[in-house]
């Protein structure tokens, strides 16, 4: 008989909960982070194989293409995201953000290389806005295409359904997918069993189709098509979009349960359907016009249809929220203004929706949907965003690899040099539909990446011009106190910038109200680097003297910013708030265009209307409106 002690008892049991949660993060997993490249088997062959191409099709060309998807798949998602890339994290999140963030403060400000890197992590993170734009829409029409098979005549409806699902769907985004995001992981795991059993079906009858292991067939034909083949592997970048979603996501499920998923799961289910569909390919050349429908024959249609529609909604869901926290990173690292952010779960922070972008967005969506038709002419723009964020991400990791790592140069150049090369070449190939829909990504990144620097500038700018005309609040506060102003009950809390001197709010309430309240707190907001800031290191108080105090807060660019918490957390250090007592003074900055000075007269402009419709700092900082009192002040840049 075998006898248990307490201790191995509980350690028994905190085994078994570790390898719950696991399994559990690994399911969530395979619902929300693989969605967008478990839905590419959609369209990927059949955009290959598209007539426009001129790609002949016959058993040497399938195994080759085939082998590529393979191929690729093994070295872009499996070695160099889920094995390299994942490694580099920022205190454990992921995404093109975070990972600029880490190589930016990897060199030091001063140096050559940190313009240049906040410049293509910009750059990478517009593209990711556009894969998120082009995701929603060709996956549900991918789906929806599939009625085209069952009834050739339903062709006419397949935009307007698309449209129809695609407005639900952004439509109930302010509810949160709290109730229904535990049915993702579910839903996909069938998805990828579904997959998986197909592409067994039809490897079996057609088994040379496993030739294609063998990279000898990628090469073989690349050489043999040239040209040809150099425009199909611009189709072949549709196998591996939603790469980096697996790293962005990193955060939420934490490096295993993204691996395990992967490898476990998805990576199989992949390969086995692109491999089945290569072998439907060899044995019924007809079946090119949409090769994932014809799978299990006629009576599969309808039901796969519904399937895969679950799928793309599922697939696009994810990439919404992914605007989502992406433009809450942006806002917190000084790339975009203030936006209303509202929550939409109790428990989990990191379900937000985000009115401007939801709606934003869902009207690009739409223009794609009933522009573009078809996800053949789709797939034109997907891959040029795709592979613009994915060299973004490999250039990023190198300055990572070497400047915070400190590996050897010979190891970064060797590890990110050849995932590069391969980057380059997809995007070269990327760039042949540029006049064919590659030019969409482009423009909307384009026009992100105006908006983003121009408001970093601006806001630089700004700074400047207030640190030029700031008063050292040392000396002032000296020169205040030889002569007192009559000091009032209360608590007055004034909001300061980094470089600020005293602020203009004070300034303001001096020289119109004469008085000074019995207490005052100037509190400064510190943005950092990195994701999230530790509850014990966010605030810092220094005492001025004359019952004044200078209150630093420190945050990251994932941290929820909650002053009210903030002064809580104060009463802890000995400075105790009462809200109904405590005064929020805030100065509101109007920009003025001055010509002669700082960006482009059109860009000042550009600057000052964002500045405009930009979200109040007390609506940002959850601070109550009712304490809050507002003082304008002009700027000129």
């Amino acid at each position: 008989m075998v006898r248990c002690t307490k201790s191995s008892y509980g350690a028994k049991l905190s085994t078994e909960n570790k390898k719950s949660s696991v399994a559990a993060l690994t399911l969530a997993a395979v619902g929300i982070v693989y969605g967008d490249i478990g839905t590419s088997p959609l369209y990927t062959l059949r955009a290959i194989f598209d007539q426009e191409h001129g790609l002949p099709l016959n058993t040497p060309n399938i195994l080759g293409i085939v082998s590529l998807i393979f191929w690729s798949l093994t070295i872009v998602v499996s070695l160099k995201y889920v094995t390299l890339v994942l490694r580099a994290d920022n205190r454990g999140e992921g995404g093109i953000m975070a990972l600029m963030a880490l190589a930016t403060t990897s060199v030091s400000r001063s140096s050559r290389w940190h313009f240049p890197l906040l410049v293509i992590g910009v750059l990478g993170a517009t593209m990711f806005y556009g894969d998120s734009v082009i995701t929603p829409a060709i996956s549900v029409l991918g789906a929806i295409e599939g009625l085209e098979v069952a009834a050739p005549g339903m062709s006419h409806y397949v935009v307007p359904l698309a449209v129809v699902v695609l407005v639900l769907l952004y439509s109930v985004q302010r509810h949160g997918t709290a109730g229904i995001g535990r049915f993702f992981g579910p839903v996909m795991l069938v998805w990828f069993i579904a997959l998986a059993v197909m592409g067994v079906i039809n490897i079996a009858e057609a088994p040379v189709v496993l030739n294609a292991l063998n990279p000898w067939h990628a090469l073989r034909f690349m050489l043999d098509n040239k040209l040809l083949a150099f425009v199909a592997l611009g189709a072949v970048v549709l196998a591996i979009t939603g790469a980096e979603a697996l790293y962005a996501d990193m955060g939420h499920f934490g490096r295993k349960p993204i691996r395990l998923a992967w490898f476990a799961i998805c990576f199989p289910a992949l390969a086995l359907n692109y491999l089945g569909q290569g072998g439907l390919l060899i044995n019924d050349p007809g079946a090119v016009e949409n090769p994932f429908f014809h799978q299990l024959g006629i009576w599969s249609v309808i039901p796969l249809v519904l399937l895969s529609t679950m799928a793309a909604v599922i697939a696009s869901q994810a990439t919404i929220s992914g605007t989502y926290s992406m433009t809450k990173q942006a806002i917190a690292l000084g790339l975009l203004p203030r936006m209303r952010i509202l929550h939409t779960s109790e428990s989990e922070i990191g379900q937000i929706y985000i009115p401007a972008v939801n709606w934003a967005q869902l009207a690009i969506v739409l223009i794609a949907v009933i522009g573009f038709g078809s996800s053949d002419e789709l797939a034109g723009a997907y891959g040029i965003a795709v592979t613009a964020t994915m060299m973004a991400t490999t250039i990023l990791t190198f300055f990572v690899t070497r400047y915070r790592w400190h590996l050897p140069l010979a190891l970064c150049l060797g590890a990110t040099g050849f995932f590069l090369v391969i980057d380059i070449l997809l995007f070269s190939s990327t760039t042949l539909k540029l006049f064919h829909g590659g030019w969409f990504p482009l423009l909307l990144g384009s026009v992100l990446l105006t908006l983003m620097l121009t408001w970093k500038r601006g806001r630089e700018l700004v700074f400047e011009n207030l640190e030029k005309h700031a008063i050292p609040l040392d000396a002032f506060m000296d020169s205040l106190f030889v002569a007192p102003p009559a000091r009032v009950p209360g608590t007055a809390l004034f909001l300061r910038g980094e470089s600020d001197g005293v602020p203009h709010a004070l300034l303001h309430n001096l020289s119109h109200n004469k008085v000074l309240h019995e207490r005052v707190v100037f509190l400064t907001v510190h943005m950092r680097e990195e994701p999230w800031v530790p509850a014990e290191e966010q605030v810092d108080i220094v005492e001025l003297g004359h019952n004044c105090f200078q209150l630093n807060v420190q945050y990251g660019f994932k941290d929820e910013p909650d002053i009210p918490g903030i002064l809580r957390q104060c009463g802890g250090l000995g400075l105790n708030f009462e809200m109904m007592e405590t005064s929020f003074f805030i100065a509101r900055q109007t920009v003025i265009s001055a010509p002669g000075r700082g960006m482009a007269p059109w860009r000042e402009h550009l600057f000052a209307m964002l500045s405009r419709n930009a979200r109040a700092a007390a609506d940002y900082y959850q601070i109550p409106p009712n304490r809050v009192i507002e003082l304008g002040t002009q700027v000129e840049i």
